[in-house]
């Protein structure tokens, strides 16, 4: 059996490391990310593949045993201390990392052999210059409004917001800070600037249902649509409670 340095886990974290020129913070564990209590009910924590911080980005390599049966690695025979057996638990792990990854604000990458040249058993042919084409591909923000929604809520989390579940399934982010909340639409660089920015007043009117008034809806854009959203006065923004922030394009976040 190979060592850990040789596996295609590794391969794949390094050539991750060389796309984001950042080296990787491997078999990484977070305080909030655990596993199920064991016998004398202590959690431990779950590694994750690899943490690049700068990046603010994890990504966890997933072989075949992670989404099919494979008796060798499951060991259907033998419970784990979740009740179930090493497959089952497996599963139950990797959910719990695919929702809490992003629930604390960091982005969350699946890679599995499928996505890079790979044979039928699922086995690395290990061709660097395709497998780099396509890991450019899978690390890449995939619209500029995932870039926008991204850097907000990585501000948001340094000011203190916990970003939560939106009540509305259509919004794109919703955080809380004590009795605060922010419900937020957020638009990505367009040719339709000025269509853009009315649909998006249109969507937080939709969804302005809550009366309280530490509750605030914010509209959040790239510096090319912020003459677009300034259109709308003050004074009306203000008594909508709608407030405005700018993601420049070097990720910096602005209040209006």
């Amino acid at each position: 059996m190979g060592s850990r340095d040789d596996s295609d886990e590794a391969y794949v974290v390094g050539l991750c490391s060389q796309v984001l020129g950042e080296t990787a913070l491997t078999q990484h564990k977070f305080d909030w990310l655990q596993g199920d209590p064991g016998a004398g009910g202590r959690r431990a924590r779950l590694p994750v593949d690899a943490y690049w911080p700068g990046h603010r980005l994890v990504v966890e390599y997933r072989e075949l045993q992670h989404d099919q049966p494979v008796p060798h690695f499951d060991k259907p025979d033998r419970l784990t201390v979740s009740g179930v057996h090493r497959g089952e638990q497996r599963a139950l792990y990797d959910a719990r990392r695919d929702t809490e990854i992003p629930a604390h604000g960091l982005r969350l990458i699946v890679v599995r052999p499928a996505d890079l040249d790979s044979d039928g058993r699922g086995r690395l042919r290990r061709n660097r210059e395709a497998d780099v084409v396509a890991l450019k591909a899978l690390l890449a923000l995939r619209s500029d409004e995932e870039r926008v929604v991204y850097t907000f809520r990585t501000w948001l989390l340094a000011e203190g917001w916990t970003p939560v579940d939106p009540t509305d399934r259509w919004t794109d982010l919703e955080a809380v800070r004590g009795e605060e909340r922010l419900i937020c639409e957020a638009k990505g660089r367009t040719g339709e600037k000025g269509i853009d920015a009315d649909v998006a007043y249109g969507q937080l009117l939709r969804r302005m249902t809550y009366q309280e008034p530490r509750t605030r809806y914010t509209l959040v854009v790239p510096s090319s649509s912020v003459g677009a959203v300034m259109r709308v006065p003050a004074h009306v923004r203000e008594l909508l409670r709608i407030d405005l922030y700018e993601v420049t394009d070097d990720d910096l976040v602005r209040q209006l």
